[in-house]
């Protein structure tokens, strides 16, 4: 991918001679045997434009296939650089390039060259000089709109296949403006919107007042999301004027705090000119990435800007990837494989909440995948408290391998930290066991705003430092105090005594006789404050690799027919001997050693079903005897209503499929 964009980029470079935005153009008749030039009139203001489209080349052939659309306007001058950048990186897409007014006075022509409409269709707001006002009709950006909604998409749409799920805007400068008031204004034109060094300087508070009249994204109003992918460019040579308008056009939308939107700013080695072939690049190969479930190699942006796919990818038949995943076809009768298929619609739809993986294994083997929103086939996914179950299988292969015994749970955790000052301590101490950490019992009762502060001190807290700073700063720890209390302190009490117990420490641990023996080579594990491995949360899999927790837990511990985590721990683990206290949780659910535990009833017969949970929906549910294994993962802040589609829907096609 580095040598195409750098070829690229070559080229266009050296044939910019379409890039005109400051100069007049002197223009001769298109002629590119893949361009189709349609005229098509404004039907509200009886202005004459053409249309400038590029079909892809199987499109001919592929008579049932529907394309995305990617549409942009200054037609003459982004024709050729959209058409080169889409070649090389997306190929089975329609372009669509929208001209300036044809039939505009030819004395403002000859003034001003044949792009003169531009200053008129694409700008906000009126000029401040009224003899240019008069001039240039500024201000307009709302007809042009309507005609490109009203005629330009409604044309395209009626005359090829396209998908509706997957239409771009792609402007630059002046027409980049134009972008983001469309955005702003009617953000379902469009799914996905490349906006390059908008000249937004004078428009910022009509920005905010539009985003204002938009209304505040609410998580339980669909309406209220911008549903939008956002490619924001511009020249690191611009100066202040352009860039922190653009910055602050950024910040405004990621202070919306908006679900639905997802926004990603690049600045671009040069100038105002000398910028736009890199953003055509760049762009492009941002768009490539949100129409496939799979991520070019090196694709990396934080998880909060990987765009949302414009449609899902759904599969009964999932791909042997070679990466220790066996997979087989979905069997299951008619209507409970129907309405699997309806439930992906839905959470594509957004209907149950935001998540961007459902995969379902029978029988060992995965036989369904899909993705959604965020999701990539072979990006690791955030993890959240997901982590915690997984410290607890650490911990069981610690045990399996010998540096600790089931007798250890029930012994002070103090007693395998050999760096600790005793004499500090709170009362109480020794009462916190690998039991009571494990089942969140541990009895710690910290001041949290005090702790912020504690916690700056890296000194203090390095290594076991954290257990002792804890054990300073807590209240008394009393068999009142012991009682079920959700948390990371706990876990990080967990993972210090594993640190201390096994050889080359926990990092080494983790790395080398956990996730590589599983395979599980693509992750990211963050590290504590205190040195050590995170142990309740910040840790990053792919959706694949969650199967592979799953599965142990099904084969009761056991990893390719040996015993790898010790099944005397990890029946404790997963039995649900304590009652979660928090009101969000439902009261039927029991808490083990960082694995939940329920009964899902289906019919008259209830199945144990055992899991791994974290916040925005992670969840590896196992039920042993269905031989099935459910990965969800999503980034949902709110309701988090999957469950209950997973108990009524997926769980019952596989009760009379054994």
């Amino acid at each position: 991918m580095k040598t195409i964009l750098g070829s690229l980029l070559s080229m266009f470079l050296v044939v910019n001679s379409a890039f005109a935005q400051k100069n007049s153009v002197n223009e001769t008749s298109l002629e590119l045997s893949q361009i189709r030039v349609i005229p098509i009139k404004d039907t509200k203001t009886d202005r004459s434009y053409e249309l400038y489209i590029k079909l892809p080349a199987d499109y001919s052939e592929n008579t049932n296939k529907t394309y995305p659309v990617l549409y942009y306007t200054d037609a003459m001058w982004h024709l050729e650089m959209l058409s080169g950048a889409t070649e090389y990186m997306l190929e089975n897409i329609i372009l669509v390039g929208i001209s300036w007014q044809l039939d505009i006075d030819e004395g403002l022509k000859k003034e001003r060259g044949d792009h003169v409409s531009r200053f008129r269709d694409y700008s906000m707001s009126k000029h401040n000089n009224p003899e240019v006002q008069k001039k240039y009709q500024m201000g307009q950006a709302n007809s042009h709109l309507d005609f490109i909604r009203n005629d330009v998409i409604k044309y395209v749409d009626s005359s090829y296949r396209t998908d509706p799920n997957s239409r771009t805007y792609f402007g630059y400068s002046l027409s980049g403006e134009f972008g983001a008031y469309i955005l702003m204004t009617q953000p379902d034109t469009f799914n996905n919107y490349i906006i390059g060094s908008p000249t937004i300087q004078s428009e910022l508070d009509y920005l905010a007042e539009l985003n204002a009249k938009f209304g505040a994204y609410e998580a339980s109003k669909k309406n209220s999301s911008l549903k939008a992918n956002v490619f924001i460019a511009y020249g690191s040579l611009e100066g202040e004027t352009v860039s922190e308008p653009i910055e602050a056009f950024v910040k405004l939308l990621n202070d919306r705090r908006d679900d639905g939107l997802s926004v990603l700013r690049e600045v671009i080695d040069g100038n105002h000119s000398t910028a736009f072939p890199t953003t055509t690049v760049r762009s492009v190969a941002w768009l490539s990435s949100l129409m496939t479930h799979v991520a070019s190699d090196n694709y990396e942006v934080s998880f909060w800007k990987i765009p949302h796919l414009n449609n899902p990818f759904i599969s009964t038949t999932p791909e042997d990837r070679k990466d220790g995943i066996s997979v087989d076809t979905l069997a299951v009768n008619n209507s409970h494989r129907n309405a699997i298929l309806n439930l992906s619609q839905e959470i594509f739809k957004g209907k149950y909440g935001h998540y961007d993986a459902l995969l379902i294994s029978h029988k060992d083997k995965l036989v369904f995948e899909s993705y959604y929103k965020k999701g990539r086939i072979n990006l690791p996914h955030g993890q959240a408290s997901a982590t915690k179950g997984y410290t607890s299988m650490i911990l069981g292969r610690a045990i399996q391998l010998g540096y600790l015994t089931m007798d250890d749970l029930d012994k002070p955790l103090i007693h395998f930290l050999k760096d600790l000052d005793p004499s500090k301590f709170v009362d109480g101490a020794e009462k916190i066991t690998l039991h009571k950490a494990l089942t969140m019992q541990g009895g710690l009762t910290i001041d949290r705003e005090k702790w912020k502060e504690t916690e700056k001190d890296l000194a203090r807290i390095k290594g076991q430092g954290l257990v002792q700073t804890l054990l300073e700063e807590s209240a008394p720890i009393t068999s009142k105090t012991q009682t079920y209390l959700y948390g990371n302190f706990n876990p990080m009490l967990v993972m210090t005594v594993i640190d201390a117990v096994v050889p080359q420490g926990a990092e080494h641990f983790i790395k080398h006789e956990v996730l590589d023996k599983l395979g599980i080579t693509n992750y990211k594990w963050e590290t504590n404050p205190n040195g050590l491995p995170q142990a309740g949360y910040r840790t990053s899999i792919t959706s694949r690799d969650m199967l592979k927790w799953g599965s142990l837990v099904h084969h009761n511990g056991k990893l390719n027919g040996e015993q790898f985590i010790s099944e005397a721990y990890l029946s404790k683990a997963t039995t649900g001997s304590v009652k979660p206290t928090e009101d969000w949780m439902p009261k039927d659910y029991r808490y083990g050693y960082y694995w939940y535990q329920t009964y899902i009833p289906v019919g008259n017969k209830n199945y144990n079903a055992t899991f791994a949970w974290g916040g925005g929906g992670q969840r590896i549910i196992v039920i042993k005897e269905l031989d099935l294994t459910i990965v969800i993962s999503g980034h949902d802040g709110e309701d988090d209503k999957i469950m209950t589609q997973i108990s009524e829907i997926i769980i019952p096609a596989f009760v009379n499929n054994q």
